[in-house]
């Protein structure tokens, strides 16, 4: 069984910086045609602009992946560049910390829209796309591979970080839910949840407060902080063949960190 992702094509939202870039950016170095996806058209030009040619095997799309056009018109994109999609990783995330008992804080909706719903639909439409590929197919092989990044304060209670939390959470089930009902159609739907992770939040608090990373190696029991690459490691697998009877599970990459967690430590 090989980890090889060479010649899919891949889908990753997220990707103009921190995990989501490290993510496209393994998948590229593995020999997948990747779409790189995000919000940040500046981000994305400064990060691949030199990479991305009519000719070669990164391509990017910039847009509001809330808006349900703009899914479709990635997924279009996707298409005309590289004539299929295989795998389809949802990294773009948002985490921010408010006031659970603010009445007039509209966290919850913004990153219910942001974190949950934006990867469920950009799943369902990516989802028909490769049943439609895999029409006249006899085999049993797995027509495509979908991944979700969550977290591992999805199982932490924390309340200043109350609507990442329960964004996370129901992006968990979402993960369940959606491999259950494509299972028929032979493809997979797994998460990796990640904490203890050098992403863009984790970089710029410890850049506000050396101290902060010296807490989370101190609760840590590998004693360290985990990098982008290590979750690719990990979102690669998920995606190869090597995990063709993985579906519907939620693979935890944080050193350790939730098997003695104390919850007053922050999670990211």
């Amino acid at each position: 069984m090989s980890f090889s992702i060479a010649g899919k094509t891949a889908i990753v939202t997220g990707a103009a910086n921190g995990v989501g870039l490290a993510i496209a950016r393994h998948f590229l170095s593995a020999g997948a045609n990747v779409m790189f996806a995000d919000m940040d058209e500046d981000g994305l030009k400064a990060q691949i602009g030199d990479l991305v040619s009519d000719t070669s095997e990164a391509r990017m799309f910039a847009g509001d992946l809330r808006e349900k056009l703009t899914i479709a018109n990635l997924v279009s994109a996707t298409i005309d560049a590289f004539d299929e999609v295989n795998i389809l990783v949802n990294g773009a995330r948002q985490l921010v910390r408010s006031d659970p008992m603010d009445p007039d804080d509209d966290s919850m909706q913004m990153l219910l829209d942001q974190n949950l719903i934006a990867g469920m639909r950009l799943s369902q439409l990516v989802a028909k796309r490769m049943i439609k590929q895999g029409e006249g197919a006899e085999d049993a092989t797995t027509l495509g591979s979908i991944i979700n990044l969550s977290s591992i304060a999805a199982r932490r209670t924390q309340p200043e970080l109350m609507a990442f939390s329960v964004s996370t959470a129901a992006l968990d089930q979402m993960t369940r839910s959606l491999a259950v009902a494509l299972a028929d159609h032979r493809i997979r739907v797994n998460a990796v949840a990640f904490g203890s992770v050098m992403s863009s939040f984790l970089e710029e608090r410890i850049s506000e407060n050396e101290d902060y990373g010296d807490t989370i190696r101190e609760v840590t029991p590998l004693s360290r902080i985990g990098s982008a690459r290590e979750v690719a490691e990990a979102v690669q697998f998920l995606a190869s063949d090597g995990a063709d009877f993985m579906t519907g599970q939620i693979i935890t990459v944080d050193g350790g960190r939730t098997l003695i967690d104390p919850v007053s430590i922050p999670a990211h």
